[in-house]
């Protein structure tokens, strides 16, 4: 089956694709989406967990931002604030499917299987059997295709070893005993809940301490808000400048560039996690891995800390909540003739001020621009900077 020409195709329905097409659609340039609505925070991330975001900045964006979490929660009668009360996974959840309900109702629930390029145009094949052509493609691909499990323990059969990104339900681990390997958000985040569920959790990492963020309530003395800025990746200046100049940000040199995504907001868990897991769940700080292997049907740890002792953890089940990796070559999607037209650094791609990549047509956003852009697309906030200026690009 073939289907009517496109200007413009959005492969990802997250934040960041569901705000590009609602400004697509108030700015009338023909557009098509295919995906499952919210599908990463819907099925990839824990039932029980809240976004260390502030309410403020997790939203979904269109140009008028008429739709806010404020505005959904003030509907639904939910407690929210714009800052100090952190938002339960599910209640951002329930506010991504009504944004896409009320402004991207033209949402196609399938996944796209091929996208390739036939002379001027790119042609892409859907999982329900249609072959569509576009002009251009956003894509808007979020976290889905890039886990990242440390090569030591993907080894490891998939019984034994996981990324945190498959589970959703935590009490299926209780009666067991579980290594979750992390020390950001995304480990103490499902030590806490695998903790609660009555599961024998311990928390390994390299780090010497677990970084909690502080908690922060307005208002704030002038003085603090002047040396210490809101933005909504945090507060401090580097923050704001990621948010505030983004452009500025890409033309900047690639090494300094690269530096700044590795190291600005690494490894911190929420402020309102710390009392769950301090003096609760077992922590193996400091920690390097050196092995892992099966034996006897469980999963033995050998790891050396900084004095060079080493010791052995023996668990029946491994979660890598190593975080994600952009990878190019995972979007298995992609033909093979178009990946290798993609201009990349360490496998991620190079993007014009437009979000364009190499090859004309083709833009990238969320994570995958984050090496180009700055920190703030690694983060649901990004998709507004994002949706407004790529809309106009696209327009």
């Amino acid at each position: 089956m073939s289907g009517t020409p496109t200007d413009v195709a959005i492969i990802g329905t997250g934040p960041y694709g569901l705000s590009i097409a609602a400004h697509l659609r108030r700015l009338r340039v023909p557009y098509r989406i295919f995906g499952t609505p919210m599908h990463s925070w819907r099925y990839r991330m824990p039932v029980g967990m809240c976004l260390k975001s502030e309410g403020f900045a997790t939203n979904l964006y269109e140009p008028e931002s008429s739709f806010t979490l404020a505005h959904y929660s003030a509907e639904r009668g939910l407690p929210y604030a714009d800052v100090g009360y952190p938002v339960p996974l599910e209640t951002f959840i329930a506010y991504g499917l009504e944004f896409q309900k009320r402004l991207v109702p033209n949402v196609e629930e399938t996944d796209v299987t091929l996208l390739k390029q036939t002379s001027s145009r790119f042609l892409l094949q859907t999982a329900r059997g249609e072959t569509l052509r576009a002009n251009k493609v956003v894509l808007a691909v979020g976290i889905t295709h890039f886990g990242y499990v440390p090569p030591l323990l993907a080894s490891l059969a998939p019984e034994y070893v996981t990324h945190s990104s498959v589970h959703r339900e935590m009490d299926t681990f209780r009666g067991r005993s579980v290594a979750v390997i992390g020390a950001g958000a995304s480990a103490v985040d499902v030590a806490a809940l695998m903790h609660e569920a009555g599961v024998d959790v311990h928390l390994v990492a390299r780090r010497d301490a677990i970084l909690f963020q502080a908690p922060s309530f307005e208002p704030r003395p002038w003085v603090q808000r002047i040396v210490n800025p809101r933005s909504g990746l945090g507060l401090g200046w580097r923050s704001r400048m990621c948010c505030d100049a983004p452009l500025l940000f890409h033309s900047m040199p690639l090494k300094l560039r690269l530096r700044a995504v590795q190291r600005h907001l690494g490894p911190a868990a929420g402020w309102f996690v710390k009392d769950k897991v301090v003096s609760r769940v077992p922590m193996h700080l400091g920690a390097e891995l050196q092995q892992a292997a099966v034996r006897d049907n469980r999963v033995c740890l050998t790891y050396e800390r900084k004095d060079h002792r080493e010791f052995t953890l023996v668990v029946d089940h491994v979660v890598a909540a190593t975080g994600y990796r952009v990878s190019l070559r995972r979007l298995q999607f992609l033909d093979e003739s178009l990946r290798q037209r993609l201009r990349s650094v360490d496998d991620t791609p190079v993007l014009t001020k437009s979000f364009e990549s190499s090859v004309p047509g083709l833009f990238m956003v969320g994570l995958a621009s984050a090496n180009c852009f700055g920190p703030l697309t690694r983060f649901a906030c990004g998709a507004q900077f994002t949706a407004r200026h790529l809309s106009r690009s696209l327009s």
